[in-house]
Formats: structure tokens, C-alpha cells, sequence
């Protein structure tokens, strides 16, 4: 136990220490939200993968899906490094970067409404970013204090208030650059603790072949007579494990808190540097945890009250019997995974109601001069005053995320579903679509948001009639045709405007 405190008390005062070192660069709005768009490769490459994979990955979604379809959910991270790194850096890292710098785009609501000149998509897209990361970062509290219940024994209340309090110091102090920062400390201990924990747990399974041929004589779910589902390439259910994976994988690409790591890096050369570490920690983080939750199997399940297995306690029940170093190590690998990506949510929401609703009508701003710019001393405290009231709502949003985290409503894999089906849903068609045509119209991005969240809203009110997985890779890719074929029909945007948003890429 002094050793797992020990660990935890030095990562967590290293964390502090980065937001007081970076309290200085986070002064101004630029600074606080995107570093002053000078962050490095190494930096955002590490931001991107440790905002993609959180406890929601190592506990909730391993857990889960390890237990449903075996080693083939392994594929289900090497999509997370292909798609969800490799080809969203190389179709979104450059265009996004050019774009939302050339018309001054902070947040993903922002550029919606810059981009297609309706300031009511800007406002509607912050609400439904506010909104739907909330259970995203529900499950990611549950995810961190389950581990940390099975380390430390603490109760799981004290851990989710423990982890906020936390988060919120470091981020509130930062800004983004001490978030990137941490990030990166955060990635080389999730690299390290994955890579290890893997081999601890087949090692008490008698090795890789061993632990392989066990999981093969294990019978299927939906048929007992018939073995090895859960050691073959494919699993039991191929398409249902292609639904995880375009869930998981394309999802990113239409995340506020994913896509706006590309606004804040320093230049096209470090796209291509990061496009590169980015896909290697992926593979590596993501490949890892999916690989380990496959053996899920073979340790008895824990079963919850309804009489049904727990799937957040599968990954836990996995590690209970590792020495003390590696639970320690295991605590710290999802902490570093669940504060990184807490960081990123909570600094997202609160930069988009700023941004996007508080602050949105520069022209409304007090102390324009008769020439309509604004006197440096009145600008530069309206710079403060943002700052100011984004920390407030990152307090705000952690104590929202907090409440439904003590009472969380179902398991972190439907809470991280009805997320990202609803945000990338709404978001990812639209945003993808107008960095590289100039053809889509107002009125087809309008479409794109009702079709993401309504979806996603009615198949939870009639009681996820479609699994919640299932119903956001639906959303996802049924954005693009919606967005397509209403841009066919409506009303296209002045040629002028087009051309000078498109001058960026020249």
C-alpha cells in the first residue's frame, strides 16, 4: 500500500506542478484554449492519443467487449490506430490547422458558424457539445474510481470527488499548454503500464499460447456445443464487432475535444511528424488494452445485483492478483488515460459556452471605438474576463459530470455510445465535408445535426430499441448522405465567401 500511495502522491504533485509552471501562458483566451496555437508535435500527438483512450477504453470498453467477442477485439484498437489516428490526422490535421486559423475558428461550434455563415449553428452546436460530452465524462469518473476501489480499497464516492478535484486544479491553472504537458507525462506511463500489465497477465495464465488455448475451449454464448469463438480471428459476432469499430474508430474525427488538438499545433511539418507518434501510441495504448481485454474470460465474472455480469469489474477482477508495483502501475496507467481526457472534455465544454454562447456577438462587446475596434486596455480585459469565466464553467461542468458519475445510469460503454453518437453524429459529416467541398450548404449542416442527435435522443427514449453502439456508428455514417444529399437541394453559399474560406489552402 505505501507503495501505491507513494507512486500516486508523486504523479499527482508532478501534475499540479505542470499547471503552475504553464499558469503564465494561460493569461489569454488563445493561450488558455490552444496554447497560443505553437504546440508541438510530440505534445499534441500525445494529447490526441491520451484523450482518446481513458478508463472508458481500459476498464469499461476492454471489459465489455473483451468478454463479448475475445481476441478479435483486438481489432477493435488496431481500427482505433488506422482510422481513428492514422487517417484523421492525414484528412483533418493540415485542412483543419490552414482553415479554422485562416478564419479565426477556436472551438468546432465556431467554425461552424464562421464557416457557413449562420451564427444559430454555432450557438446549437455548443449546446449539443455542453450537453452530450456530460455522459462521456460521467463514464469516465466511473471507469478511474473502479480501479481505484480495487488498488486502494476507497470507496467509489471518494474516488470520483478525489479525481475531479484534482483534475479541475491543474486545468484551471493551466490552460491547455499545462493539459498538453501532462498529457505527454501521462502517455510514456500509459505506453509502459500497458506493455507491462500484458505481460503479467498472461504470464499467470502460463504464457501467450497457453492462455490462447484455454480461451479456445470455452463455449460460445449463443451456442455451448461449439468452441473456440473467442480465440478465432473474427469472434462470434463479425458485424457487431464492426459497429465498435466504427464507433470507436470514425468517432474521433467528429469530436470537439479530438479535432481541436489540430488547431493549436505549430506547423504543417509537425502534422506529419504526429500523424506518425500519434498512430504508433495508438497502436500500442489501444491494441493493448483491447488484446488484454480478450482474456477476459478466463477469471471468474463478477455479477452485479441484477443478477448480470459487471462488465466494468472484468479488467479490475484481471488485475487483483498482480503484485503491489503493478496494481500501482495499473492505477497510474488509467489515471494518467482518465485525467488526460478529463482535461480535454472539461477544457472543451467550458471554451465552447464561453466562446460560443457568453461571448459569441463581438460586435455586442462594451468599448468599441466609432472605427468598430476596440481599445487595448477594454480588449485586454475582456480577454481576462473570458479566462476568468471559462474556469468558472470548467467547475461548473466537473460538478454536472460529478453527480452522474456517483449515480451513473447504465455501463460506461452505453455512456460513451450515447456520447459519441450523438457529437459525431451531429458533427462529423458536416465538419469533414466542409474542409474539402465547397458545395455544402447551410441548411445541410442544420440537417446533420438534427439527424445525429435526434437519433440518438429517440432511440434512448424508447429504451435503446438499437444498442446504443450499434445506434451511434449508424449516426456517424449516415451524417454523410444526409449532408450530401440536402447540400443537392438547398441554397448553396455566395461564391465569394467560398472562395476567400477556401483562399487557406492556396
Amino acid at each position: 500500500m505505501f507503495i501505491k500511495v507513494l507512486l500516486t502522491v508523486i504523479f499527482l504533485v508532478v501534475m499540479v506542478g505542470v499547471g503552475l509552471y504553464s499558469r503564465k501562458q494561460a493569461s489569454s483566451v488563445d493561450g488558455f484554449v490552444l496554447g497560443g496555437r505553437a504546440v508541438g508535435p510530440w505534445l499534441t500527438a500525445f494529447a490526441f492519443g491520451t484523450s482518446y483512450f481513458s478508463a472508458v477504453v481500459f476498464v469499461g470498453y476492454a471489459g465489455q467487449f473483451g468478454w463479448k467477442y475475445g481476441l478479435s477485439s483486438a481489432w477493435i484498437g488496431i481500427g482505433n490506430a488506422v482510422i481513428g489516428s492514422l487517417l484523421a490526422w492525414i484528412i483533418l490535421g493540415r485542412r483543419t490547422k490552414l482553415m479554422t486559423q485562416h478564419i479565426e475558428s477556436r472551438t468546432m461550434p465556431d467554425f461552424f458558424g464562421t464557416r457557413f455563415g449562420d451564427q444559430g449553428l454555432r450557438v446549437v452546436a455548443s449546446v449539443i457539445a455542453f450537453v452530450f460530452l456530460i455522459p462521456y465524462t460521467a463514464g469516465v469518473y466511473s471507469g478511474i474510481s473502479r480501479l481505484f476501489e480495487m488498488g486502494f480499497d476507497i470507496p467509489y464516492e471518494y474516488c470520483v470527488v478525489i479525481m475531479s478535484i484534482l483534475t479541475a486544479v491543474y486545468v484551471i491553472i493551466g490552460g491547455y499548454k499545462a493539459t498538453a504537458m501532462n498529457d505527454f507525462i501521462q502517455g510514456i506511463i500509459m505506453l509502459f503500464g500497458i506493455v507491462a500489465v500484458i505481460l503479467a497477465v498472461l504470464n499467470a495464465q502460463g504464457g501467450l499460447t497457453t492462455a490462447v488455448e484455454k480461451l479456445a475451449m470455452i463455449p460460445s454464448d449463443a451456442d455451448p456445443s461449439v468452441n473456440g469463438g473467442f480465440a478465432s480471428w473474427f469472434g462470434p459476432d463479425p458485424w457487431g464487432l464492426l459497429g465498435v469499430v466504427i464507433l470507436t474508430s470514425l468517432g474521433t474525427m467528429g469530436l470537439p475535444q479530438m479535432v481541436g488538438k489540430f488547431y493549436s499545433i505549430t506547423d504543417e511539418s509537425a502534422i506529419k511528424r504526429g500523424t506518425v507518434i500519434s498512430t504508433v501510441f495508438a497502436f500500442i495504448v489501444a491494441g493493448g488494452c483491447y488484446f488484454l481485454g480478450g482474456f477476459g474470460r478466463l477469471y471468474e465474472p463478477v455479477i452485479g445485483a441484477n443478477g448480470k455480469i459487471a462488465f466494468d469489474s472484468i479488467v479490475p477482477a484481471m488485475l487483483v492478483t498482480l503484485p503491489d508495483v503493478l496494481i500501482a502501475l495499473v492505477v497510474l496507467l488509467v489515471l494518467s488515460a482518465s485525467m488526460s481526457t478529463l482535461a480535454s472534455l472539461v477544457l472543451t465544454s467550458s471554451s465552447t459556452m464561453t466562446l460560443d454562447l457568453i461571448y459569441r456577438d463581438k460586435k455586442s462587446l462594451p468599448g468599441e471605438v466609432e472605427d468598430g475596434t476596440i481599445d487595448d486596455i477594454v480588449a485586454e480585459k475582456i480577454e481576462r474576463r473570458k479566462v476568468v469565466v471559462m474556469r468558472v464553467l470548467i467547475m461548473f461542468f466537473i460538478v454536472i459530470s460529478l453527480m452522474i458519475a456517483l449515480n451513473p445510469p447504465t455501463f460506461i460503454a452505453q455512456l460513451m455510445g450515447i456520447s459519441w453518437g450523438a457529437l459525431a453524429g451531429a458533427f462529423l459529416a458536416p465538419f469533414m465535408l466542409g474542409l474539402y467541398w465547397r458545395g455544402v450548404t447551410t441548411a445541410s449542416v442544420w440537417a446533420c445535426f438534427i439527424w445525429g442527435v435526434g437519433l440518438t435522443v429517440i432511440n434512448m427514449l424508447l429504451g435503446n430499441p438499437i444498442n446504443p453502439i450499434n445506434c451511434g456508428a449508424i449516426a456517424m455514417v449516415g451524417g454523410f448522405p444526409v449532408v450530401w444529399i440536402v447540400s443537392l437541394l438547398t441554397k448553396k453559399l455566395p461564391q465569394q465567401t467560398i472562395d476567400s474560406i477556401f483562399k487557406c489552402y492556396e
